[in-house]
């Protein structure tokens, strides 16, 4: 008989995860979303995935967020802004919830040599 350790998963992770705890900021960017800012720190990541826990139980499977990683303050140029989408919300003991991200995309609010007002 084959012995079984914990639900089996269809592997559809393309890149390694590392352990990494850095603080993140996640804002929907669906005006359908009831607006939220989270300021989670992040259990591992990839190049193209974060993930992290949270008492927010609003995340769903499929919603599109603002994601900044790593997140220093609001108003450090070196930012790093993404646009991505909810891929597993798991149920984590003491009220909490495992959020996996899928990156799609980087947003720039300015090109190189252009000048912000």
């Amino acid at each position: 008989m084959d012995e079984q350790t914990g639900p089996q998963y269809a592997e559809k992770r393309g890149n390694r995860r590392a352990k990494i705890a850095k603080p993140l900021r996640v804002r929907p960017s669906e005006p359908r979303d009831d607006h939220f800012e989270d300021l989670p720190v992040s259990v591992n990541a990839s190049k193209n995935g974060i993930f992290f826990q949270t008492r927010r139980d609003n995340y769903y499977k499929g919603m599109r967020v603002f994601v900044t990683f790593p997140f220093t303050s609001a108003h450090d140029p070196m930012n790093c802004e993404y646009v991505a989408e909810v891929v597993r919300v798991e149920n984590l003991p003491n009220n909490r919830f495992g959020v996996a991200l899928h990156l799609l995309m980087t947003v720039n609010y300015s090109t190189p040599g252009s000048k912000r007002p």
